[in-house]
């Protein structure tokens, strides 16, 4: 007899499912039973905790394209998932969670992990999430997940009784009344404005001597589109942290991240530009856009409840974005005049010459700078980057050059801590022949980094190459929010809330069966990272660096740096530290 469970695992498997990630328990014990009766279908993917799962699911999503799934059992479980299902949310990835729960008799009466699942995800699953009350409706309502998943590019949820699970089948509702007949047909999509609304476009960009380009994550797909775009309208291109993989960083005119994390040469494009082209971005930080009057606009995203919602538009186009820039591109002019792009272009490369000599400057032991500096010209063709919360995201945003063909991301909406090694773990499972890497805080490791390790570990004999290496800034202190303490609230750093406590990172990825490196010169970086790479194993590396460092934003305010210098002038023990370290790095801007 087929089972319910049996049927959803065909049925993923149809919809072109290959992998599930999830943590096993007697809320859906029907299911783990029907994968250990399926001959072919999806992989389970067990993690060590839901959270993992779900930020799985949303990283599969991100470096494939496809629906990422996920499977808790009912409780706790279930709880546990939100976390990362949020992370998919705000990122607009296209997630399924599979959660178990209480048999249909006992719902209602306070029974031992019954929770309200329905309210639980009513919000991070906001656009479809429904109960299975009969086998007849599990057709649809798996159909419906997946299908509004990729259509709205959103989390769904579907929650499945334990009792249901274990019902015999029903592939084919039956024909009569009060039944629905869905399908998994494939679905094609009109991605292209009409023709007035590109003319309107292109005259707002063409009229413009100063043209600035910012992409996001809805334009990784259109990295060439991108490119043709910016010479023809001679235009700067800025990037939003979702959107660093969209066009490679060794172009000219390409000036890099934007907003707290970003460059300064993209404060100059947002601050000089006379138009605005958005594309497939959300970027939240109002203050480092155009000041609201100061450029003309156009906005391409694929969802038009996203447009006008940053910065007015004149033009909102509601398409896909390479689909939309091709179509757009006959009616651009050339700009002759380049003196913009010619400004643009000295700006990045003095920018450059910056970070290298940031990146260069001593610290005690390691500035972390230098780490992701020397990592920028040895990352493989190919690459897969996760990059965590905290520090790390600011070196990854600034110091790291992205090379195209390359896949990278980090928790841009949510910004959560904990995002990259599940990531980068979800991304080699989808990809095991490219080189992934993972930039990791202290702080993030040991949250729950440290415990994905032990996955690795019993999964990467089966991949068809090794490279996979993480690599953790150890400088035993939750650094981005010391930082933020003494910037924004003008308080020393709290020791009890920021010290970490030690921890021998390389040699417990050795006790795993991993390698692991440890790093305490600025000399051997660059080795330890050509080690890495080639190493015959995941290779964990241990980079002990100076939390002096300060992550200098693109534009300091003068109540931010008041705030700042109060706070490390009351810092007992690091405050003279601090201001030494920032001396040399504003000396060597």
């Amino acid at each position: 007899m087929e089972t319910v469970s049996d049927f959803i695992l065909k049925r993923l498997s149809e919809w072109g499912v290959k992998r599930i990630f999830a943590y096993p328990g007697d809320g859906i014990n029907g299911l783990v039973g029907a994968f250990g009766r399926m001959k072919e279908g999806p992989e389970f993917v067990q993690v060590r905790h839901e959270e993992m799962s779900a930020f799985m699911a949303c990283g599969h999503a991100k470096f494939t394209g496809q629906v990422g799934v996920c499977m808790a059992t009912s409780g706790p479980g279930a709880i546990h998932l939100l976390n990362g299902l949020y992370d998919a949310k705000m990122d607009h990835q296209p997630v399924v969670a599979i959660v178990g729960q209480q048999a249909r008799s006992a719902l209602g009466g306070d029974y031992q992990q019954e929770v309200d699942l329905l309210n639980l995800f009513k919000d991070v699953a906001r656009d479809f999430v429904h109960v299975a009350s009969s086998p007849v409706q599990v057709r649809h309502l798996l159909d419906r997940a997946l299908r509004i998943a990729m259509e709205r590019r959103a989390v769904t949820c579907v929650i499945l009784p334990n009792d249901v699970q274990d019902l015999p089948a029903v592939e084919t509702p039956p024909h009569e009344h009060g039944t629905l007949h869905s399908g998994i047909g494939y679905t094609a999509h009109s991605n292209v404005p009409d023709e007035q609304g590109l003319r309107n476009a292109a005259d707002v960009l063409n009229s413009g001597e100063r043209v600035a380009i910012l992409v996001g994550a809805g334009a990784l797909h259109a990295t060439q589109e991108i490119k043709q775009t910016a010479e023809r309208l001679g235009a700067g291109v800025a990037k939003a942290l979702l959107g660093k993989a969209a066009i490679g960083d060794a172009l000219p005119y390409v000036t890099g991240s934007i907003g707290l994390l970003g460059t300064r040469p993209s404060w100059k494009l947002m601050n000089e530009c006379d138009r605005l082209l958005m594309v497939g971005t959300s970027f939240p930080y109002a203050e480092f856009l155009p000041v609201e009057g100061q450029a003309r606009a156009v906005q391409v995203d694929r969802d038009g409840r996203n447009l006008n919602m940053r910065y007015p538009v004149e033009v909102g186009l509601v398409g896909d974005s390479k689909a939309t820039l091709a179509a757009l591109l006959p009616l651009l002019h050339d700009k002759k005049n380049r003196v913009w792009r010619e400004e643009v272009e000295k700006s990045v490369a003095q920018w450059w010459e910056t970070m290298e000599a940031r990146a260069m400057v001593q610290a005690d032991p390691i500035n972390p700078q230098r780490v992701f500096w020397e990592l920028s010209h040895r990352l493989p063709d190919r690459s897969i980057i996760a990059c965590d919360s905290g520090s790390a995201a600011n070196w990854y945003a600034r110091d790291l050059k992205l090379r195209d063909g390359m896949l990278a991301s980090v928790s841009g909406g949510l910004a959560s801590m904990g995002c990259a090694v599940p990531y980068a773990l979800a991304g080699k499972l989808a990809f095991p022949d490219r080189p992934v890497f993972a930039l990791v805080g202290d702080g993030a490791m040991q949250m729950n980094g440290i415990n994905e390790l032990i996955t690795i570990a019993s999964r990467w004999k089966s991949w068809k190459s090794p490279t996979m290496v993480i690599m953790v800034l150890n400088n035993g202190d939750l650094n981005q929010v010391t930082w933020e303490q003494r910037a924004m609230g003008g308080d020393p750093r709290f020791d009890d809330s920021q010290l970490l406590p030690p921890f021998p990172y390389a040699e417990y990825a050795k006790l795993l069966g991993l390698d692991g490196i440890k790093i305490t010169d600025p000399a051997h970086i660059g080795a330890a990272w050509d080690a890495a790479i080639s190493a015959d194993r995941p290779t964990l590396l241990e980079m002990v660096t100076d939390p002096n460092v300060p992550p200098l934003p693109p534009h300091i305010e003068f109540k931010q740096a008041k705030a700042y210098l109060q706070a490390i002038s009351k810092e007992q023990g690091s405050g003279g530290a601090v201001l030494r370290s920032t001396v040399k790095q504003w000396w060597a801007s």
